[in-house]
C-alpha cells in the first residue's frame, strides 16, 4: 500500500462514479496525447489505461506512488514521470491534452503552467478545491472573477461541470471540491504581448475595489487615462477589455 502524504496536499478520490465522469468528461480520439498530472493511487488512471488508442502519459512527484502504481497497474510501465509538473518540461511534441485531480495546493499554479504550454494544450479536464474551481470560470460583474479567470479565459472556454462531495475521498478533505473543463479558443483575446498582459491584470486586480485610473497610473499615458474605461473597477472588465488595453499600454 502507500502513505498518504499531508505535505502534498494528497487526498485520494474512492468514488468511482465520480472517478468515470471526470474520464469521461475528457473529450479524446484515436492517437491522443494524454497527461494525467498528480494520478497518486490511481483513481482516475485506471480508466484512462483503459482508453483505446490514446498515448498516456502520468507526472507523479511522489515516488512512493510511483512505485505503487507500476505495481498495481502494470500497462502503465514507461508512462510515467518522476518529476513535480511545475518543473516539467513539455511531455509530447504536438497536441496533447490535460487531466487531473489536482494537488490543491499548487493547482493554481498549475494553470499558470497551462497558459505556458497553451500552443499544445487544447482541453484540461481538472478537479480542484470549489472556490477555485468557480474563481477560474466566473465571468465579469462576479467577485470570483479575478487575475486567473481573466488570464485563462483569453485563451480559453471554461466550464463548470460539476460539484465532488467531500465524502468522494479518502481522508475527506475540510474544503468542497470541482470539477471545469478548458477548451482552448479558435479565436484568443488579442493581446499586443503576454507579458503586458500579465502586469495589467494583475496590477487592475491588485487593487480591485479601487477606480482603475488608480492602479493603472504608470502603465498608460496622461491622456489614455481620461477614458471613460478607467472610472470603472477590474471585475467590471471584460476578457475582451483588458486585451484591447494592452495595445494601449506604455
Amino acid at each position: 500500500m502507500y502513505t498518504l502524504k499531508k505535505s502534498l496536499g494528497q487526498h485520494f478520490l474512492t468514488d468511482e462514479n465520480i472517478c468515470r465522469k471526470i474520464v469521461e468528461s475528457l473529450p479524446v480520439t484515436e492517437g491522443q496525447q494524454v497527461l494525467e498530472v498528480g494520478p497518486g493511487g490511481g483513481a482516475i488512471t485506471k480508466y484512462l489505461l483503459e482508453i483505446p488508442g490514446i498515448q498516456f502519459k502520468a507526472i507523479e512527484l511522489d515516488t512512493e506512488k510511483v512505485q505503487y502504481l507500476e505495481k498495481t497497474y502494470p500497462a502503465i510501465k514507461g508512462k510515467l514521470i518522476n518529476i513535480s509538473i511545475l518543473d516539467a518540461e513539455l511531455p509530447f511534441e504536438g497536441q496533447f491534452r490535460l487531466i487531473g485531480n489536482f494537488p490543491y495546493n499548487i493547482s493554481t499554479q498549475i494553470m499558470f503552467k497551462v497558459l505556458d504550454w497553451r500552443e499544445q494544450v487544447d482541453v484540461v479536464v481538472g478537479m480542484f478545491q470549489k472556490e477555485v474551481a468557480v474563481r477560474l470560470a466566473a465571468g465579469h460583474g462576479n467577485k470570483d472573477y479575478g487575475i486567473l479567470s481573466v488570464l485563462l479565459q483569453a485563451y480559453y472556454k471554461i466550464e463548470y461541470l460539476f460539484d465532488v462531495h467531500e465524502n468522494c475521498f479518502n481522508p475527506p478533505p475540510k474544503v468542497k471540491s470541482g470539477v471545469i473543463r478548458l477548451t482552448r479558443l479558435e479565436q484568443p483575446a488579442d493581446v499586443i504581448s503576454d507579458r503586458k498582459f500579465r502586469v495589467l491584470v494583475k496590477t487592475a486586480f491588485g487593487q480591485r475595489r479601487k477606480q482603475l485610473r488608480n492602479p493603472l497610473k504608470p502603465l498608460f499615458t496622461k491622456e489614455t487615462l481620461q477614458d471613460p474605461i478607467f472610472s470603472k473597477r477590474a471585475e467590471e472588465l471584460t476578457v475582451a477589455d483588458f486585451a484591447a488595453l494592452t495595445h494601449k499600454m506604455i
